[in-house]
């Protein structure tokens, strides 16, 4: 990977003041619990029963989800639970294809894609605050709802309520994150969503293997219930965060925009720093249609490539079939007695067709997509380590093949695709 300097161009970045405090740190720590949302939902409705022998000292683990346990089979998917108890050896790779049992989960997905689309709207006018207390909220009245759902139609419901919060929270968390870490921290700040995601995933796991035990019949709905916990912790949390300098530069308060960078900095030597982000904020307001210039104008090429392309590539190596689908592979090594089959909108019924068809050859399949990710990541990802994000156009224009993309003339300049360094006047 290219150096530091490399990456711009021979120079090094521009040396902003301040340091990592505890503020930012807390600030930071909040604003990733956004994670522990998706990462429960995950483990909660998502994960199947698994049990893994651990071979050194024979102790059996059981996790899995709400739609492993048969009290919520036997109450919303009466069919499903019956062909689990009717041939325990069937093939388990085809048994469980259900449509509405593949509608309750996909129905996150699906509404989470399109509140993606509305909550950056909110998230650009409104602030990074405000998308996140929405995903809260909304987030919270699906579980409340799911917790008591007494037909499947609550239940998709909830879901639906529940996508809508992920959609918003995944949205603004990691723009919140890049925009308020300082630029050398960058990428450990952001890592802490997604670690969060993990979290919420584990705490989930175990949730459901204590929930699992109860023997009422109800466990499933303090599983289902308990993700207004972080909704919770999101929302709350939200209330008392700072909205970052970017966002308020968006909506015109220079002044307050300066005052809030020195408070997160630590420092009031930030005027380096503040030029630029007013300078970008002023290249950004000149663009008229982002969308369908993202689209049509080959400067935006790297950007659309690296937003397409990054996400493509995590979802095709395999990583959601070998969370949800993990029990197979123990199955085909003569562990557990049963596994629970799923579907979501990212893994889908494409997956449940390649798992019937290929079998364990489906992952040779992600296999070679991974070397693919390989070789995209190491010959036309640029290095952005200490590099603000202000900066990343003079990143591509130096990249040797985005350059021949991202190369802006004087004309550019002019139709809003750069704008020069200039002093910025508070008023």
């Amino acid at each position: 990977m290219a150096r530091d300097e490399e990456a711009t161009g021979g120079r090094k970045p521009p040396s902003y003041g301040g340091e990592v405090n505890a503020f930012i740190v807390t600030t930071c720590i909040v604003a990733a619990f956004g994670g522990l949302i998706f990462g429960y939902d995950l483990g909660i409705s998502d994960t199947y029963q698994t049990r893994v022998l651990i071979m050194c000292n024979f102790f059996f683990f059981t996790a899995g989800g709400v739609t492993s346990m048969d009290s919520f089979l036997m109450k919303f998917f009466p069919s499903v639970y019956r062909k689990e108890v009717a041939d325990q050896n069937q093939n388990m790779y085809c048994k469980f294809d259900s449509h509405l049992l593949t509608l309750f989960t996909s129905s996150l997905y699906l509404s989470a894609l399109v509140a993606c689309m509305c909550a950056s709207t909110i998230t650009r006018k409104y602030g990074r605050k405000l998308s996140m207390l929405s995903g809260g909220l909304v987030f919270l009245a699906g579980a409340i709802i799911n917790a008591a759902a007494v037909n499947v139609a609550m239940l998709i419901v909830g879901r639906l309520l529940l996508g809508v919060g992920v959609g918003f929270c995944n949205q603004s968390i990691p723009v919140y994150l890049s925009e308020i870490a300082p630029a050398k921290w960058r990428g450990a700040m952001n890592i802490g969503f997604q670690m969060m995601i993990t979290i919420g995933i584990l705490a989930a796991n175990l949730v459901n293997y204590w929930t699992a035990k109860i023997e009422s019949g109800n466990g499933w709905r303090i599983s289902l219930g308990l993700a207004a916990v972080p909704a919770l912790m999101i929302t709350v949390g939200s209330l008392f965060l700072p909205d970052t300098p970017n966002s308020i530069l968006e909506r015109g308060d220079a002044a307050k925009a300066k005052q809030m960078l020195q408070k997160i900095r630590g420092t009031d030597d930030v005027d380096a720093e503040f030029e630029d982000l007013v300078r970008a904020s002023a290249a950004a307001k000149k663009i008229d249609r982002p969308m369908r210039r993202l689209l049509t104008e080959r400067r935006y090429r790297p950007q659309l490539v690296f937003c397409t392309l990054i996400p493509f590539f995590q979802q095709v190596t395999g990583i959601n079939v070998v969370m949800f689908y993990a029990p197979v592979l123990f199955k085909t090594l003569g562990l557990g007695q049963s596994a629970s089959l799923m579907s979501s909108l990212i893994t889908g019924q494409f997956f449940l067709s390649l798992l019937c068809n290929l079998k364990f050859g489906l992952f040779f399949l992600f296999a070679a997509f991974v070397v693919v990710m390989t070789g995209f990541i190491y010959f036309f990802l640029p290095e952005t380590r200490n590099v603000p994000i202000e900066d990343m156009g003079e990143v591509f224009r130096r990249h040797w093949f985005w350059q021949k993309y991202a190369a802006v003339d004087d004309d550019d300049n002019n139709k809003g695709g750069s704008a020069p360094r200039r002093s910025v006047e508070l008023k």
